[in-house]
């Protein structure tokens, strides 16, 4: 797997007389619930009780059953009959001669394929700290708080390439964080917040130890997208917002000043594009008790409202914003478990607030003659 590199797409609704200044931090936050993960073990005969009751813990964690983990799980007999992608799937799993099952794959859904998140038998999957982890814990607690976004940091064993990223971080987000103002029009139809979380531009740094054995699920999920990088000493940056979704996995060399301000204003821009697939990103594997900690004892009426607003929505008008050079397209490759993978070599984002910009000031210019 390689970087997402998702080029965005800015919405610009003709008739909005109320157009929505929410930040895209906020509501991601308030109205998008997590895309789920799955969860395959494929068997060939009965779990013994110990690997039954894991798997039912997962299933107990799970959205399905009001649990708080965004994690839907699959018992596939390999004598039985699979439906095309699951067949595919354990057909390329079956050539590895060390397989063991019963055996785990953990898949998510990034720009619209399927990624295998993490993969390994059951006895691994049972160490490997899959539903939560301290890092992701400590990651939902800060959104919960008011921190617009976390800059996860997967360190490298290069500690001074470490603190060099950790530093421009630190410093450009403190700089940024004074410089960005509240949109105005908060709190206007169209534009309510439906929690009593501080509405803040606020910016915090995670590093992660990827010599923790309590964090080899997380680890494992972003060195897929960059192995090159990581092996060769080099940290990787994951800005995450919303309930924990990935706006994109940087090698530390690709991140500047620039990029770190681009990527922080579209977070703190309006949230021009509400429908939360058209946005660029993808969910974590957490637990997080989302709606309660956000809505209170209204958490059930506000959930199903923010799914009706994320999902029905006035037809768009959808105005691509160019990623840059033709070598910034993205091509996919089938990775050894039949999974389709990014690939990209660059940032995705440059210039895209700049044309927003010019997009918005030419519609308000064009009305105003006309009127």
């Amino acid at each position: 797997m390689r970087p997402l590199a998702i080029p965005i797409v800015v919405v610009l609704l003709s008739a909005a007389a109320n157009a929505c200044v929410v930040p895209v931090f906020r509501y991601a936050l308030e109205r998008w619930r997590p895309d789920v993960c799955d969860a395959i073990v494929f068997h060939d005969g009965p779990l013994t009780k110990a690997q039954q009751a894991f798997v039912q813990q997962l299933q107990t964690a799970s959205f399905k059953h009001n649990g708080p983990t965004n994690i839907e799980v699959y018992q596939q007999n390999i004598a039985d009959n699979m439906d095309d992608a699951v067949s595919v799937l354990w057909e390329n799993l079956s050539r590895q001669p060390s397989l063991t099952l019963p055996y785990v794959v953990v898949r998510s859904t990034v720009a619209g394929q399927v990624i295998n998140n993490w993969r390994g038998s059951i006895d691994d999957a049972m160490k490997a700290e899959l539903l939560a982890s301290p890092a992701r814990d400590e990651l939902g607690r800060r959104l919960l708080t008011g921190h617009s976004a976390v800059w996860l940091v997967l360190k490298s064993d290069n500690q001074d390439r470490n603190d060099a990223v950790v530093q421009l971080l630190d410093e450009q987000l403190k700089l940024l964080s004074q410089r960005i103002p509240i949109p105005e029009g908060i709190g206007l139809p169209g534009s309510e917040l439906f929690s009593d979380i501080p509405l803040l531009m606020k910016f915090s740094v995670l590093e992660i130890d990827p010599a923790d054995d309590r964090e080899q699920f997380l680890v494992d999920l972003l060195t897929g997208f960059e192995p090159d990088s990581i092996n060769n000493g080099e940290p990787l940056v994951v800005p995450v917002f919303g309930r924990g979704r990935a706006l994109e996995v940087i090698p530390a060399k690709q991140l500047d000043v620039g990029l770190i301000e681009d990527l922080t204003l579209f977070l703190c821009g309006a949230c021009s594009c509400q429908v939360k697939e058209r946005n660029p990103g993808f969910d974590v594997l957490m637990t997080a008790h989302w709606e309660r900690e956000l809505f209170g004892e209204d958490a059930e009426e506000f959930a199903s409202q923010m799914v009706v607003a994320a999902t029905t929505f006035v037809e768009p008008v959808l105005v691509p914003i160019p990623s840059g050079s033709s070598k910034n397209e993205v091509s996919v490759d089938i990775d050894k478990a039949g999974a389709v993978s990014p690939r990209h070599p660059g940032s995705w984002l440059s210039g895209g607030m700049i044309c927003l910009v010019a997009i918005v000031i030419a519609i308000v210019l064009g009305h105003s003659m006309k009127t």
